[in-house]
């Protein structure tokens, strides 16, 4: 994995600061409004709402941090479940200004190409822009071309293919096409949206094709199997910490320098990845003495909650550093009498 991450991530932020210079703050933040509240799931595919440059750039100083830090966060659970696999090309569908390009390089290091489709030009050109400041190879020498995200498309070969924050953009129809040519296409398919219960219902169907479509699951799921969880009473997310900028303050009034982005995401590969036994799907609850695990699990035992307490030694100190989307046991586990095998873990 890509030592440094962190580098991309401030490389990142840094290009991303320059791009309202010269714009308005009113200007950009009335921007970003409208954008936030039409951009995602009513867009035909033919008509993006990413209009002109000054749309673009507002739009991806508030939402290319987030997004950045979600496909990371995505591409992590990948790269560990295939800790030896590096990918030598990517194509990255329904790109936009980058970010999953960004993502990527965060963290794989090596050669690589790298492909982005897109149906807004002004993004496309945006992201050739931001790509240019940075220092990775990969990243300035990426082809950027537009492309009709649906039906119809058709995808070069490639060892990663991501699709971010653009499923919940497309009809049912489009959306089957997307991930169907993704299948066809990619060693490697990472598809990511946001956290919230319609978009975990569009991974959710989205996995079912990919598993049919021979591919298995590396992450963030233990096994091959059904989901577990029952549609309406829950759904599957995580939470990537993103730093705010000065526009995300203007926009939303907050005060706090970070905030939580909320993702849904499945990564399946052609080749042989080791999923993590199981899966930590909430925040740990640290209590006195003991700390509660939610968990997904072996498909065989499925959803459970584990309770570790002082009494399983080690494992106890790993429980309380423990975060929301990691394996658990972990993989450095104490080897206590009662680690790994500790009751109802």
């Amino acid at each position: 994995m890509n030592a440094t991450a962190p580098t991309t991530a401030e490389t990142l932020r840094s290009a991303l600061g320059g791009l309202l210079d010269g714009l308005p703050p009113k200007q950009a933040a009335a921007a970003v409004e409208r954008l936030i509240a039409n951009y995602r799931g009513t867009t035909p595919t033919d008509a993006p709402v990413l209009r002109d440059r000054s749309d673009v750039a507002a739009y991806a100083a508030y939402r290319m941090p987030a997004t950045f830090e979600a496909v990371r966060s995505a591409l992590d659970g990948l790269a560990e479940a295939a800790p030896r696999w590096v990918p030598g090309s990517h194509v990255d569908v329904g790109g936009g200004t980058g970010a999953a390009t960004w993502a990527v390089d965060a963290v794989w290091d090596g050669p690589r190409t790298t492909t982005v489709l897109d149906w807004a030009e002004p993004a496309l050109a945006l992201g050739k822009e931001l790509a240019a400041r940075s220092g990775s190879d990969a990243l300035r020498t990426a082809d950027w071309r537009r492309a009709v995200i649906g039906a119809g498309i058709a995808l070069p070969d490639a060892d990663l293919v991501t699709v971010s924050y653009v499923l919940g953009e497309l009809t049912a129809e489009a959306r089957r096409a997307v991930v169907a040519e993704a299948a066809r296409a990619g060693q490697a398919v990472v598809l990511i949206e946001p956290g919230t219960p319609e978009g975990y219902l569009r991974i959710r169907e989205a996995r079912d094709q990919l598993i049919a479509a021979g591919l298995k699951v590396a992450a963030p799921c233990p096994h091959d199997g059904a989901c577990p969880i029952e549609v309406g009473q829950d759904w599957c997310h995580f939470s990537a910490r993103v730093s705010r900028s000065s526009l995300h303050r203007k926009v939303k009034g907050g005060s706090l320098p970070y905030e939580d982005e909320k993702f849904s995401y499945v990564a399946a590969t052609r080749f042989p990845a080791t999923p993590v036994p199981s899966r930590i799907t909430r925040r740990p609850q640290i209590r006195k003495g003991l700390v509660l695990l939610d968990l997904c699990g072996p498909e065989e035992t499925g959803l459970g909650r584990a309770t570790v307490t002082k009494r399983h030694g080690g494992l106890y100190k790993a429980a309380r550093d423990a975060e929301w989307g990691e394996q658990w046991p972990p993989a450095d586990a104490p080897a206590t009498p009662d680690g790994p095998d500790a009751p109802g873990v």
